[in-house]
């Protein structure tokens, strides 16, 4: 577990791939059971410790998570990925190019729980959910394309049919079209960067994750952000 941001309010994990964000039918320890742990024994605290589920992200993918440390902090930040005041960057690497290098996707996205995976439609179906994105091409290497990703709206493997249903699926992601899986069962999706107003202080939030060691991402490691200021 990488803390990447820590205050009194909230603490931001890069989370690893193959960790979960909160318990399932696995039985697995989620990270919020380890948070749990972590602050009693980091800050001797007797009894129960709060740590509250802001957002998730899927168990094969990395990067940053945010949870609460306070029931206030908890509610405002709630509120604020709801209405759409975070802004959310994400990576991926494709072994295909999109098409235009950028754009911007409107889907209906509809999730059958029995295989739990998502389908995108262009037109709205009953039971679906509008899901939007933008994304652009930052770079290539000689076999694959790092794509960046920032949502709009917050729908159920949206990143993953979205890309896909542009024949361009995550690298690993069998579920939605890759031709292999990775060694260790991740798809090369991480949360790269997260940016926000903290919902107490009021001061700005603005932290990206370290890229994974792995050699592919690290093939990308010199791309910077543009100042979006």
């Amino acid at each position: 577990m990488e803390v990447i941001y820590e205050d009194n309010h909230l603490i931001i994990i890069n989370k690893s791939p193959g960790e979960i964000v909160q318990g399932d039918k696995t039985g697995d320890e989620p990270l919020v059971e380890t948070l749990k742990h972590w602050f009693k024994e980091k800050y001797g605290k007797p009894g129960n410790v709060f740590c509250g589920v802001v957002h998730r992200l899927d168990r094969p993918v990395g990067g940053l998570v945010v949870f609460a440390k306070t029931s206030k902090a908890l509610t405002r930040l709630n509120d604020m990925f709801r209405n759409g005041e975070v802004e959310k960057t994400y990576w991926a690497l494709s072994r295909n190019k999109p098409e235009p290098a950028e754009g911007r996707l409107v889907h209906f996205i509809t999730t059958t729980e029995r295989n739990n995976k998502s389908y995108a439609s262009l037109t709205e179906r009953s039971g679906s959910k509008r899901a939007v994105l933008t994304y652009r091409l930052l770079g290539c290497s000689d076999r694959y394309n790092l794509i960046e990703v920032k949502l709009e709206t917050g729908r159920k493997h949206q990143i993953r049919v979205q890309l896909s249903s542009i024949g361009c699926p995550i690298k690993g992601d069998l579920k939605y079209g890759d031709k292999r899986s990775n060694p260790d069962g991740s798809i090369s999706l991480m949360a790269r960067r997260i940016r926000f107003t903290h919902p107490v202080s009021g001061k700005e939030i603005d932290v990206t994750a370290p890229l994974p060691s792995d050699p592919l991402w690290q093939a990308f490691d010199k791309i910077e952000f543009e100042d979006e200021k």
